[in-house]
């Protein structure tokens, strides 16, 4: 089915209205219109999602006057954070604000030249069995160390940051949320970081070599009763196919758009944009990490639309996480791993969503397993036709078989729209500045 005809068979624009006001009515509980609202004082709607569980999700929206901030820079921002510990804040951020407005350039340690650097470690020089050391490592490990001060925030629990309108947010900024609780962002463009020193390691990729990068756009670490609403988060101005390469290899200066790693808990990812990004979302992040992540790691994902993606939306270790209503668009041009990475110990449960796929694109790359691990994947929608995943997925991929059933069923759920409404639903309402 074409993609367009795809959008507009799935459904009357009334009906979007109406799922519209419904959303308004659950975010705040009253039958305020949209202009008179006051993003900072909104709180998660009570069945909404794993950050609903138990007191819910209800960030700053108790702050009082003296923990309402305005802020139009980088600098305004790490200072709000900062101010008044734990007690309720509202931080809303004017504008786009850039944590490298400097430029990469202020971040170098004295002596670090990077035209040396390639040439100390050149695999003709270096080799591909030891990993680099050497001054210039020393001085780009000092390097970036300067950059993570400067552009790590530490959000401290009880905290709502809203963007400010319809262009408000951060620029190559990482938004730390570790060992916290109740946190909610909502509103913002977020451009992920940009790496200005990744490392060379000669061992990786099979001793090919390869650049690894640091920082993640927002990271959810050890923390607790998180939402995550009607955000854009993107490559932005530095798509990777924009990046240079070294040694034959992409120099990676991205890492993830949204990771939920290392025991949190409890977090709801709703009416988000994910753009033109390749690892985009980590649901655990290492097989080794049981001792923390069993048990925990139950997220729930809805209502948002990836687009431009390359793979993680998401890649699930261990966690309970409900992936329903999202739009999953892979174009013509792109490059595509997969959406649903099955991992080890995990329990995904998948129904309702839509995918809008090229021409020529496997249906059965959505799914991608690293573990056994059962999932539960119906009512899905793949260019306007029920399709069962899984069946496809292993027809596809014989020697990668992958078994029904997530052991569980998701109880904390908002309203679930057909799937053949999805593609125009989300793709109208999804991201920052549609927050209705």
């Amino acid at each position: 089915m074409d993609r367009q005809f795809w959008h507009v068979h799935a459904m009357k624009r009334a009906a979007v209205l109406v799922g519209c006001t419904a959303l308004v009515l659950a975010a705040t509980g009253t039958g305020a219109q949209a202009g008179s609202r006051d993003l900072g004082r909104e709180v998660l709607a009570a069945g909404d999602g794993w950050a609903s569980e138990g007191a819910g999700t209800t960030g700053g929206s108790a702050a009082d006057a003296e923990h309402i901030y305005t802020v139009t820079t980088w600098e305004e921002f790490k200072a709000a954070l900062k101010d008044g510990g734990d007690a309720p804040k509202i931080i809303k951020i004017k504008g786009m604000i850039d944590a490298v407005s400097r430029g990469c350039e202020a971040f170098e340690a004295e002596g670090y030249d990077f035209q040396q650097y390639l040439a100390d470690y050149d695999p003709a020089v270096w080799g591909h069995d030891t990993p680099v050391s050497g001054e210039q490592e020393t001085l780009r490990d000092a390097s970036s160390k300067n950059q993570e001060r400067a552009i790590k925030a530490d959000v401290p629990s009880n905290t709502t940051i809203v963007g400010v309108g319809k262009d408000s947010g951060i620029l190559g900024g990482s938004l730390q949320i570790r060992g916290v609780d109740n946190v909610i962002l909502r509103n913002l463009t977020i451009e992920a970081p940009i790496d200005c020193f990744p490392q060379w390691d000669p061992t990786d990729d099979n001793k090919t070599g390869a650049w690894n990068s640091e920082y993640d756009g927002v990271v959810v670490y050890g923390s607790t009763h998180v939402w995550v609403d009607h955000n854009t988060l993107t490559d932005g101005r530095y798509p990777d196919s924009s990046l240079p390469s070294y040694f034959g290899k992409v120099y990676q200066q991205h890492d993830g758009l949204l990771d939920i790693v290392r025991g949190a808990n409890h977090v709801t990812v709703s009416w988000n944009s994910f753009e033109d990004h390749d690892k985009t979302m980590l649901i655990g992040n290492s097989d080794s990490a049981a001792a923390t992540d069993s048990g925990k790691l139950k997220v729930t994902l809805h209502h948002n639309r990836f687009e431009g993606i390359v793979e993680r939306a998401p890649r699930v270790r261990f966690g309970q996480v409900d992936s329903y209503n999202n739009h999953f668009v892979v174009t013509k041009e792109q490059k595509f791993g997969y959406v649903f990475g099955i991992g080890i110990s995990s329990q995904l449960y998948a129904t309702h969503n839509a995918f809008t796929l090229a021409p020529g694109v496997s249906v059965g790359q959505t799914l991608k397993k690293w573990k056994e691990s059962p999932l539960t994947a119906e009512n899905n929608y793949v260019n306007g036709r029920p399709t069962d995943l899984i069946a496809v997925h292993n027809a596809e991929f014989p020697g990668e078989i992958l078994q029904s059933g997530a052991g569980w069923t998701p109880t904390l759920r908002a309203q679930v729209h057909p799937p053949q409404s999805i593609p125009w639903l989300v793709d109208h309402r999804a991201g920052a500045g549609r927050v209705c």
